[in-house]
């Protein structure tokens, strides 16, 4: 399975960004996908998740009413719709799929693909 985060850039403070992940090789309908971020020195973190039919999501408190995440099975992909982006939102953000219990920590994820970064300016 391969994973390919795509639609960062470099956006000022208030903007929005909409990043899509796609994944090859296998179907990912049935998995819990999730989001998570890093930014330079510091460790990768939880940013959203979606149950596999998109009926629950699941997101950090630093993020919750800001960002929005979904997803199409049909096109084998996830979507997170970020608003109100702030300068502390900028990182690379990785799409990966659950394959253990826990919807936050990122050992429950695997297949990371390569990351989008995205820049927020103030």
């Amino acid at each position: 399975v391969q994973l390919q985060a795509f639609g960062g850039g470099l956006v000022q403070a208030g903007g929005s960004l909409r990043l899509s992940c796609a994944a090859s090789g296998r179907t990912f309908s049935r998995y819990v996908m999730g989001w998570f971020r890093q930014a330079p020195g510091k460790e990768r973190e939880f940013v959203a998740a979606i149950t596999w039919n998109g009926g629950n999501t699941y997101y950090a408190d630093s993020v919750n009413g800001r960002f929005t995440m979904s997803r199409d099975n049909a096109k084998n992909s996830v979507y997170l719709q970020m608003n109100s982006l702030k300068p502390e939102d900028t990182g690379t953000y990785y799409c990966a799929i659950r394959i253990r219990r826990g919807i936050t920590p990122a050992a429950s994820y695997d297949y990371w693909g390569q990351g989008t970064l995205v820049t927020v300016s103030s």
